[in-house]
């Protein structure tokens, strides 16, 4: 084998670098049967005759040898073949299953294509029939049992180079409610996009259940239920388990482990992030996650609107995670603006399932208490609408069909270019649908959504491709630059800066077709300049921990982007001098 520079890729292999740097070869100790069932290594019929010959392999293959590209061919044939998205769902996590590298080639080829199977909508739906569809276990299984022995869990994960860990209790599944341990699939798709839209090594991405039972009868009368058959656990118990966890994965991970909280119940997901987030690297992605990209849609349709931020009036339908976080980063973007705070939180409104809040209702929180203003309570949002008069309406309540024909009528009314930003996961959760938005505001309409909407034509001809305010724009990136650099903590500042990032990559052309975000099949080079601004900010304000500060850091964050191009194995197979072999040789 060609001698060079050594990195160890895993538990499992190491990658040879060539003298000239030129080729890179991977040496594991597997054979057989070990090499063709595991994921990491399995390059199907790609394996060389060689290859084949020196990982006792051959025969165990057919005599064929296909190219990567013959490979995506015969995926996508397969693929176009099943009935409907739950299979396709099914059938690419199966390939996820066999050969990782093959399924991050097929997610990269076609983006936009293939993110809505293997994350929002169809993941929603994957979930709820997580037992039914349930084939392999894949991330750790962490329960309220095993207090006290968590880091014994994290020994078993056979790698030990994590950089990035996602972790939820399955409580508030997307706009899905309580779905226990079938929530499982969240953290996996989350982190399949962090490779496929980030570049992170897959290796390094480890999801996590923290399973402390479900409040979901239907789940817990279901034979097919994986998870723990008991309600959930709340009090001190689960901040217990919560405060392990986290010291766990940090003692055996590294303090600069990323670790991304994904979609917790509104009663923990504030209260986790604030105790957290200055002690860990660590971000709530309904919280902030959404926040980001929600605000750099705001960004960039300021640029169509010819206004500043603060020149705007928005009120929310929902009050909860990402909708605080949506306002937070508002009120950020309007105080760099030059707004004082104060005016700046006078600006948001919100209305929950009690109607608008206001100062001086019953039990609101200490979040809601901020956006309360003077104003009597009303509690339908069509009379908020009517009465206020806003700019711009944002929904993430998981109310279908909130934003009514006559709410859109009216905003259309009160604004020349009104914003409508519909952003409920799944589509079946959108307050309202792309082509209601354009239609009924006759094309004034400035929509964003969640989930993606296929493009609208309007009877005079125009045609609009509605901008999907998905997460992936932001967690990837983040996830990419704030593990490149070991950046310790995760500031608002950093969301921001991502938010921006993101808007000044949409193209004049974009918005002249309704997008509000950059096309999703360029996401990939997205996240890889949204992860160079990361580091730029983080060394320019002291947030990294990497030293030597990397001269040239766009290169520095491609050269640990994840490739999805096969590795060549090869036997460390070399001769000694032959003046030795003679003197150690002996015969008779």
């Amino acid at each position: 084998m060609a001698h060079g520079s050594v990195k160890r890729e895993s538990v499992e292999t190491e990658m040879h670098k060539s003298e000239d740097q030129s080729k890179t070869f991977v040496y594991t100790k597997k054979r057989g049967y070990d090499v063709t069932r595991n994921p990491h290594l399995n390059k199907g019929m790609a394996f060389s005759l060689q290859e084949r010959l020196e990982l006792g392999i051959h025969g165990l293959l057919p005599p064929c040898f296909l190219s990567q590209d013959v490979q995506l061919l015969r995926v996508l044939k397969n693929f176009d073949m099943k009935k409907d998205d739950l299979d396709r769902y099914v059938f690419l996590m199966g390939l996820q299953d066999r050969n990782e590298k093959l399924f991050y080639r097929v997610l990269t080829s076609n983006t936009e294509r293939f993110m809505p199977i293997v994350y929002t909508p169809t993941v929603g739906l994957a979930c709820q029939l997580y037992g039914l569809a349930f084939r392999r276990p894949r991330g750790l299984f962490i329960t309220i049992h095993d207090r006290g022995h968590i880091s014994t869990l994290l020994q078993s994960w056979p790698e030990t180079d994590i950089r990035a860990v996602c972790v939820t209790d399955g409580e508030r599944i997307l706009g899905l409610g309580d779905l226990g341990c079938y929530g499982m699939g969240i953290p996996v798709g989350k982190l399949a996009l962090y490779t496929a839209c980030g570049g992170m090594p897959p290796q390094q991405c480890l999801p996590v259940l923290l399973d402390v039972g479900t409040d979901n009868e239907e789940l817990l009368k279901d034979p097919l239920y994986i998870g723990l058959r008991h309600k959930r656990v709340r009090g001190q118990a689960y901040d217990d388990l919560i405060e392990e966890f986290m010291k766990a994965v940090t003692d055996r991970f590294g303090i600069d482990c990323l670790i991304q909280f994904e979609d917790f119940a509104n009663v923990n997901a504030f209260r986790l992030l604030s105790k957290y987030r200055n002690k860990y690297c660590t971000f709530n992605d309904d919280i902030q996650g959404t926040a980001a990209v929600a605000v750099a849609g705001l960004l960039a349709a300021l640029r169509i609107t010819k206004t500043k931020m603060c020149d705007h009036t928005i009120v929310f339908q929902g009050a909860g995670e990402a909708a605080m976080g949506i306002a937070d980063l508002i009120t950020m973007a309007m105080e760099k603006e030059g707004l004082p705070k104060e005016e700046c939180l006078k600006k948001i409104w919100m209305v929950d399932s009690r109607g608008l809040i206001v100062k001086g209702r019953d039990n609101l929180t200490h979040e809601k208490f901020r956006f309360a203003h003077d104003h009597p309570q009303m509690k339908k949002l069509e009379e908020v609408v009517q009465e206020l008069k806003p700019t711009a309406i944002i929904g993430v309540a998981a109310i279908p069909g909130a934003f009514t024909q006559q709410i859109l009528k009216d905003m259309a009314s009160f604004n020349k270019r009104p914003i409508i930003f519909a952003l409920s996961n799944p589509t079946s959760k959108a307050e309202c649908t792309a082509e209601q938005c354009y239609t009924i505001t006759e094309g004034q309409g400035i929509f964003a959504s969640g989930s993606p909407f296929d493009p609208v034509t309007l009877p005079d001809g125009r045609k609009f491709f509605p901008g999907q305010g998905n997460n992936s724009y932001v967690f990837p990136g983040v996830g990419l630059g704030v593990t490149a650099c070991a950046v310790r903590h995760i500031t608002d500042e950093i969301f921001l800066t991502t938010a921006e990032a993101i808007a000044d990559l949409v193209t004049e052309k974009d918005l002249s077709e309704g997008r509000l975000y950059p096309p999703l099949n360029t996401i990939r080079d997205v996240s890889l300049k949204l992860a160079v601004k990361i580091v730029e900010y983080a060394y320019k304000h002291n947030m990294a921990s990497l030293r030597p500060e990397p001269s040239d850091k766009e290169a520095f964050v491609r050269s640990l982007v994840y490739s999805t191009d096969y590795d060549e194995f090869a036997v460390d197979a070399y001769r000694w001098p032959e003046d030795a072999m003679t003197v150690q040789s002996c015969k008779l």
